[in-house]
């Protein structure tokens, strides 16, 4: 890609959460991306925690969320004795499992300074604490100015 144009532009969100569950941040991400003045290239969406996570999932019917979120509770439940990481609760351990299991970072593409996403994609913070956080999400876009 010839180096005409092509920029890198950083961006800090911050998401306030209310304890488990999804928030979407697809209309954040491309407000980013148009205030970038960039038309074409990539955006990675990085979370800066290790209890939360980013997933790319349907946005048009929050029971398809909803289910996945049960999902995952029953398979890292909280309270299980071998737990020994519990300082902060009984959704410590199992916060960070879920982490580590999901994603902490997506690279997502984008065309027309808008995501290049499916028709009921949507892309969202995943809290798995009960309790509500403040969390930021780091943004690095990448990419090329009309031409």
């Amino acid at each position: 890609m010839p180096s005409d144009g092509f920029q890198v532009v950083h961006e800090t969100l911050t998401v306030r959460t209310t304890g488990k569950g999804t928030v979407e941040i697809t209309d954040a991400v491309n407000a980013v991306l148009r205030e970038s003045g960039l038309a074409r290239g990539t955006v990675t969406v990085f979370c800066r925690h290790t209890s939360c996570s980013l997933v790319l999932m349907e946005n048009a019917d929050p029971s398809a969320r909803q289910d996945l979120e049960a999902y995952m509770d029953r398979l890292v439940p909280e309270d299980e004795p071998y737990f020994v990481h519990t300082l902060e609760g009984p959704d410590d351990m199992p916060s960070h499992i879920k982490m580590a299991l999901t994603r902490s970072a997506e690279i997502i593409p984008f065309d027309r300074g808008r995501l290049s996403l499916g028709t009921w994609q949507g892309v969202f913070l995943w809290e798995h604490r009960s309790r509500p956080h403040t969390r930021e999400i780091v943004l690095s876009v990448h990419g090329v100015t009309e031409q």
